[in-house]
């Protein structure tokens, strides 16, 4: 299929760009600017407070989520005044607190692999900041950010309709490509939304960045969502509970310190003694065990996802080709997917229609809570979230 990549804003448009501090958004900020833009700068507040900070004499990677956002805000406020953009920050630390620190705790303690960026980016990002902005009567033409993706339309319709919903498709820095967060934003929201970088290398932002003399092109960038030195303050509004960590067989090896702390494919930090190399296969929150395997034991011929979402709510009748991600650093396999009729006995508790993944070659380490995104020419068309996985 043909895909047309949308517009980018032109000069006299008005742009909201989302800041974080970070070279790629700061740049993208300069950039619509000099185009001749009438550009706003909008940064979330997320951090509460509620989690003691952390001092160490290390030194701490960037993180979304921390205290080291009032530093970032003064940096966008500091860049803005400079260029002459307008600039507000807009609170969403209820929302954040519910849609991202919440999901992810209960999504380890139930034994699942969370992805909080893919939570945000839906829910905060492209959901609770928009509605902040909407709340101060900013009105815009486009929202724009400094991901690394492309919105585009098809030329015909998607899965045997004659409809043409705004889509995602994958940058030409695959090594920075972030389509696999953005595939929960809805079609209507993508409307509005552009990323600017979409064309470009990572290498272009910094050369770029350093020619402007942005200061933000010296930050080093952030890794993840809350740093590891937050990780168990965070857990620390319930105790852990601990069990045991047994083999296929059943044989205790050890025991866990509560099955938060483990994740399926995990090697390190398991804390038990045998005479092969052992790695977290599965967890079973129902039974409080962590059970370890060789690494060929690793391998599934197949997924069920469910909590799907379908590019303008399109959702496909009949099996499809398509090649599937499992985690951001894996690299797209070939597969098929189809509906899956639940089975009589099957009592999982599935969210909405849940559908076969089937790969061409078995894949390592399927973790339940992480997404199945779908690619079809290099095209998001469709994803949920793993449920099971089939050895």
């Amino acid at each position: 299929m043909n895909y047309v990549a949308q517009n980018m804003p032109e000069a006299g448009d008005t742009v909201v760009v989302g800041m974080s501090g970070g070279v790629d958004s700061t740049l993208t900020a300069l950039m619509l600017k000099e185009k001749g833009c009438r550009v706003i700068g909008v940064t979330m507040s997320l951090w509460d407070g509620s989690i003691p900070e952390v001092k160490t004499d290390k030194p701490m990677k960037e993180a979304c989520y921390g205290p080291g956002e009032e530093e970032n805000i003064d940096e966008c406020k500091k860049f803005c005044a400079a260029h002459d953009i307008e600039y507000h920050v807009i609170e969403v630390k209820e929302e954040y607190k519910k849609r991202v620190l919440e999901y992810f705790k209960a999504e380890y303690r139930s034994g699942r692999t969370p992805n909080p960026c893919i939570q945000c980016n839906r829910y905060i990002k492209f959901g609770a900041l928009l509605n902040g902005i909407k709340d101060i009567d900013i009105k815009y033409d486009y929202f724009c950010t400094g991901h690394y993706a492309k919105i585009v339309r098809p030329e015909g319709g998607i899965f045997g309709t004659d409809k043409t919903p705004c889509m995602i498709a994958t940058a030409a820095d695959l090594s920075k490509d972030q389509t696999y967060f953005l595939y929960r934003i809805p079609s209507e929201v993508l409307e509005k939304v552009r990323f600017p970088l979409a064309t470009m290398k990572k290498s272009e932002v910094f050369e770029l960045a350093h020619r402007a003399g942005l200061e933000a092109a010296n930050r080093e960038e952030s890794q993840d969502f809350i740093g590891e030195e937050y990780f168990d303050m965070l857990f620390s509004d319930k105790p852990s509970v601990p069990g045991d960590i047994i083999d296929l067989d059943g044989h205790v090896l050890g025991r866990h310190r509560g099955i938060e702390h483990y994740t399926v494919g995990q090697r390190r930090g398991l804390g038990v003694a045998v005479n092969y190399p052992v790695y977290v296969q599965s967890i079973d929150a129902k039974n409080n065990v962590v059970v370890l395997a060789p690494n060929d034991a690793l391998n599934s011929s197949a997924l069920i996802a469910d909590d799907f979402v379908w590019p303008g709510d399109i959702a496909p009748e009949s099996e499809f080709e398509a090649n599937v991600k499992i985690r951001l650093a894996s690299k797209p396999v070939k597969a098929k997917i189809k509906r899956y009729e639940v089975e009589v006995g099957d009592d999982f508790a599935y969210k909405g229609q849940p559908y076969l993944v089937t790969f061409e070659e078995p894949q390592r380490a399927v973790a339940p809570g992480q997404s199945a995104v779908f690619y079809k020419d290099d095209v998001i068309i469709g994803g949920g979230v793993i449920a099971r996985a089939i050895k």
